[in-house]
C-alpha cells in the first residue's frame, strides 16, 4: 500500500537523476566502495540529463542540445575523462577566448559598445553591501543596455531583474580556456555513465525516510529501498514537488524555488552552401536589443549554424515552436548576410528545455538574496539523504563540471556515512 516502505528491492545507495552529478557520484562510489550496491534511477529515456548530443549524419557533426563548452577546460574534470573514454577534445579558441573568431566589428560604435559593456561588468564586480538584481547596475538611458541585457541572459538564462549580483560574482568556472568535445559533451557524459547499473524511465515520486535505517523510494515502476539516497534532480523538479519527502523537507524546497532554472535553447540550422558563411565564427544577432540570438557559424567548420536564445526570448520561441525560432534566426542572419541566406538554411534540431519532462529548464540562477541557499541545498539531511547537481555548486553552478564536482563530493560523504554505520 502507499507509504509502506517494507516492500521492494534493497540497495545500499540509490541515486536519483542520471545527469553529470548523478553519474559522477555513481562512478566515484564504484571506485572507492566497490562493495556497495549502487542503482541509478533516471526518469527519462537516456543518460546525460542536460548534456544531450544528437547527430547530423549528412554533416558528420555532433550537435549539443545542452551544454557544449568545456569551461575552464584545463582543470575541468570532463577534459581528462574525454581522453579516458576515447573522445577528442577540440582546442579551437572559443569566441570569447584569446584568438577566438568573431565577425569583424570596428569603428566608433563597436568601441563604444565594448566600453559600455566593460563598465557594466566592472560595476557588478565592484558591488559591495546587500545583494541586488543585476538590472540595478544598468545606467538608465545607456544606449548599449540592450546588448548588455542580451549578454546577461546568456550568462544566467534569466532577465537581469531576476538575477543576483552576489551570485554572479561568486561564479568561477576555473582557469584556462573553453574547449569542446568533437563527439559532443552529451556523448561524453553518457559514455562515462555506461558502467553504472541504471534503470531508465523510472520516475521517483516519493522518498519515505520516516524510519531509521531503510529509506523507501516510490517510483512509477514500483517501490524499492536503500540505506542512502542521493537526489540530483533539477531545482525546478524539486520546487514543483514532483518528489514528495515524508517527512517533508521544506528548507530544500524553498532553496530550490529561489534557485530556479533559467532557460537557454539552441536551434541548429543546416547550411546548404557552407561557403556562404565563415567557419567557426561568432556573431550577435542584434546589438541594439536584449531579445536577440547569439550565433556560432559553422562550428568545427561544419555546414551548420548554432543559434542560442536565452531568457524570455527563449521561452517565447520555445512556446511558439521551431518555425517561429527559424523565422527569428533567419531574420537576424539576413540582416548581416542578406536576404538570400534564408534560402541556404533549414532546421536540423532544436532544444526545448523548459518543456522537457523531469528537467524543466537549462541551468540555475539565484534570485537576489538567494546565493547562500546553494549551500543549504547541498547539505545532507540526517546523513541519509544527500543532494548534488550544478545548483549545489557555490562557484561552478550552471556547468557540467560543477555538477560533476558536487556529485563526487556527495559520493565521498555517502562513503563516509557507511564507514561510520557499516
Amino acid at each position: 500500500m502507499p507509504g509502506d516502505n517494507s516492500k521492494g528491492a534493497e540497495e545500499d545507495v540509490v541515486i536519483i537523476g542520471a545527469g553529470a552529478a548523478g553519474i559522477a557520484a555513481a562512478r566515484r562510489l564504484q571506485a572507492i566502495r566497490p562493495d556497495l550496491s549502487i542503482l541509478l534511477l533516471e526518469a527519462g529515456d537516456r543518460l546525460g540529463g542536460r548534456a544531450w548530443t544528437v547527430g547530423l549524419p549528412e554533416a558528420d557533426v555532433a550537435l549539443d542540445l545542452g551544454c557544449g563548452w568545456l569551461h575552464g577546460a584545463r582543470t575541468n574534470a570532463w577534459t581528462a575523462i574525454a581522453g579516458e573514454v576515447g573522445l577528442t577534445v577540440d582546442r579551437t579558441p572559443a569566441p570569447w577566448n584569446d584568438g577566438g573568431r568573431r565577425l569583424q566589428r570596428d569603428g566608433a560604435e563597436a568601441h563604444a559598445a565594448r566600453k559600455a559593456i566593460g563598465a557594466y561588468f566592472e560595476r557588478l564586480e565592484s558591488h559591495e553591501g546587500n545583494d541586488a538584481a543585476m538590472a540595478e547596475m544598468l545606467e538608465p538611458g545607456n544606449p548599449w543596455n540592450g546588448q548588455i541585457r542580451a549578454i546577461g541572459t546568456y550568462i544566467t538564462g534569466a532577465e537581469l531583474e531576476r538575477s543576483s549580483v552576489v551570485d554572479y560574482n561568486r561564479y568561477d568556472p576555473g582557469p584556462g580556456p573553453d574547449w569542446r568535445v568533437r563527439e559532443g559533451y552529451g556523448t561524453l557524459v553518457s559514455l562515462y555513465g555506461k558502467p553504472v547499473r541504471a534503470k531508465l524511465g523510472t520516475a521517483v515520486t516519493r522518498i519515505d525516510h520516516r524510519h531509521a535505517g531503510r529509506i523507501g523510494i516510490e517510483t512509477n515502476q514500483g517501490v524499492l529501498g536503500a540505506r542512502a539516497v542521493l537526489v540530483t534532480v533539477s531545482t525546478n523538479v524539486l520546487a514543483a514537488g514532483k518528489i514528495a519527502f515524508d517527512p517533508p523537507l521544506p528548507e530544500k524546497i524553498e532553496a530550490a524555488a529561489r534557485l530556479p532554472l533559467g532557460l537557454a535553447d539552441k536551434l541548429f540550422l543546416r547550411l546548404a552552401n557552407q561557403q556562404a558563411l565563415p567557419a567557426d565564427t561568432h556573431m550577435l544577432g542584434s546589438t541594439g536589443r536584449g531579445a536577440t540570438g547569439t550565433y556560432q557559424l559553422r562550428p568545427f567548420g561544419a555546414p551548420v549554424v548554432e543559434a542560442y536564445f536565452a531568457g524570455d526570448l527563449a521561452h517565447d520561441l520555445e512556446g511558439q515552436g521551431r518555425e517561429a525560432a527559424f523565422s527569428f534566426a533567419g531574420d537576424e542572419l539576413a540582416a548581416h548576410f542578406g536576404a538570400d541566406i534564408r534560402k541556404e538554411l533549414s532546421v536540423a534540431a532544436m532544444s526545448a528545455w523548459a518543456a522537457t519532462p523531469h528537467i524543466g529548464g537549462s541551468y540555475s540562477y539565484a534570485e537576489p538574496g538567494a546565493s547562500d541557499l546553494r549551500g543549504r541545498l547541498a547539505a545532507p539531511h540526517d546523513a541519509r539523504i544527500f543532494f548534488a547537481g550544478e545548483a549545489c555548486s557555490k562557484s561552478r553552478y550552471s556547468t557540467a563540471h560543477g555538477a560533476y564536482e558536487t556529485g563526487v563530493a556527495a559520493a565521498d560523504l555517502i562513503a563516509g556515512s557507511f564507514s561510520q554505520n557499516p
